[in-house]
């Protein structure tokens, strides 16, 4: 995204945590998101772009306010199950890896339900770049 003021944040990693059972990591994770945002908007950041696999209405309005966003665009990548399982299984090496890949198929129904998305991209066997730039292009971040 050469010459667009911008930062990428993956929520996901705002909260991870081994917290005492009282706390909560997804509590931890938006509060770390508001401190985040603040940080990069003092920077005089304009625009966000956050990776996280939005479940309802609630959490796009939450992730929304907490971003201050006037504009808010989402963009769902639509791997088959089977890709979106072995990036799974690359990626979690712990003892929740099992889980975690059992969860794929019950989410992408989830997020399929919830039909939150302005726009999808195939994102399976094809060059991260053309991936990014057809985002891009849609967003409105960038024209052809």
């Amino acid at each position: 995204m050469k010459g667009i003021t911008h930062a990428a944040i993956d929520l996901d990693s705002l909260g991870l945590a081994l917290l005492p059972s009282a706390a909560s990591s997804d509590g931890a994770m938006y509060r770390n998101l508001q401190s985040v945002c603040e940080n990069y908007s003092a920077l005089g950041v304009r625009r966000l772009l956050l990776a996280r696999a939005i479940e309802d209405c609630a959490e796009l309005e939450l992730c929304s306010g907490i971003a201050s966003a006037s504009n808010t665009v989402v963009c769902r990548l639509t791997p088959s199950i089977e890709v979106m399982e072995q990036r799974v299984r690359l990626r979690e090496s712990g003892i929740s890896q099992r889980n975690y890949v059992a969860r794929v198929a019950k989410l992408n129904t989830i997020i399929d339900r919830a039909h939150l998305e302005n726009f999808a991209i195939t994102n399976e066997n094809r060059p991260l770049t053309d991936v990014a730039r057809e985002m891009l292009l849609k967003a409105g971040w960038i024209s052809s």
